[in-house]
């Protein structure tokens, strides 16, 4: 069993420490910086067995090299990103079982927002580690891929069983929110989300960790497969450039 706990980087990242409770290995993802994510070990009293990054982007990898020094833990990240991941020393494919102790990840090669992007989808624990792809409520911006690209592996992670949590690299969820109303702006279960995540903000809560039946319900970008079934990625390229601009 795997345990996951989010650990808030900079002004709006979330890195995540994660524990296999059978063996003790530790890992954590996509920390921006060492200074948040040594402060949790101190407290816990814990070490760090792997680093696993999502893509390599600096808000993702910045403290790899610094907790990798520091606990003799490993980086872990995608194959297409060799010399882009700071201390990386574990290539992984499309497709490889990553095994954190007794707990198991499958990697899924996600490019759009960067080309090396992967998620992390630990089926037996229903939770994936989407970086900057699918957030709640949003998707990232395409920095590398196409928006064809990108669709593709937003489809990739909706297929996954509804139950699965998303714990994604950044929460934007309130200015997602604004962007979700003014896509839908008649749905009034959008109208109630407001009040409950700005409570939910107010008292430090992590808004982080909702299923993946919450984003095919409410995520825009995911909406585009019941709001035009026969022209998904053409109103998806809307979209996306739309948020943009908002």
């Amino acid at each position: 069993m795997l345990s996951v706990t989010p650990i808030p980087v900079l002004k709006d990242n979330y890195a995540y420490f994660l524990e296999d409770q059978a063996t003790g290995e530790t890992a954590v993802v996509d920390p921006s910086r060492a200074l948040e994510v040594e402060a949790f070990l101190e407290r816990q009293e814990k070490g760090l067995t792997y680093i696993l990054n999502t893509h390599h982007h600096w808000d993702h990898v910045g403290g790899n090299e610094d907790l990798a020094k520091g606990h003799g833990a490993r980086v872990v990240g995608f194959k297409g990103d060799r010399g882009r991941l700071p201390g990386q020393s574990v290539f992984l494919e499309d497709n490889e079982i990553f095994a954190l102790g007794a707990s198991r990840a499958r990697v899924l090669h996600i490019p759009g927002h960067t080309l090396g992007h992967v998620a992390y989808y630990f089926e037996e624990d229903a939770c994936v580690f989407t970086g900057d792809t699918l957030f709640h409520l949003g998707c990232g911006r395409l920095f590398e891929g196409t928006p064809d690209q990108m669709w593709t592996s937003l489809l990739r992670l909706a297929a996954l069983p509804q139950d699965t949590r998303v714990f994604c690299g950044h929460e934007y969820m309130l200015l997602n929110l604004a962007f979700a109303r003014y896509i839908a702006p008649q749905d009034k279960e959008l109208e109630d989300l407001v009040l409950d995540f700005e409570r939910a903000r107010a008292k430090g809560e992590a808004l982080v960790g909702f299923p993946l039946s919450f984003e095919m319900r409410f995520n825009p970008f995911l909406r585009c497969l019941l709001d035009a079934p026969g022209e998904a990625l053409a109103l998806f390229t809307r979209r996306r450039l739309e948020k943009d601009a908002f």
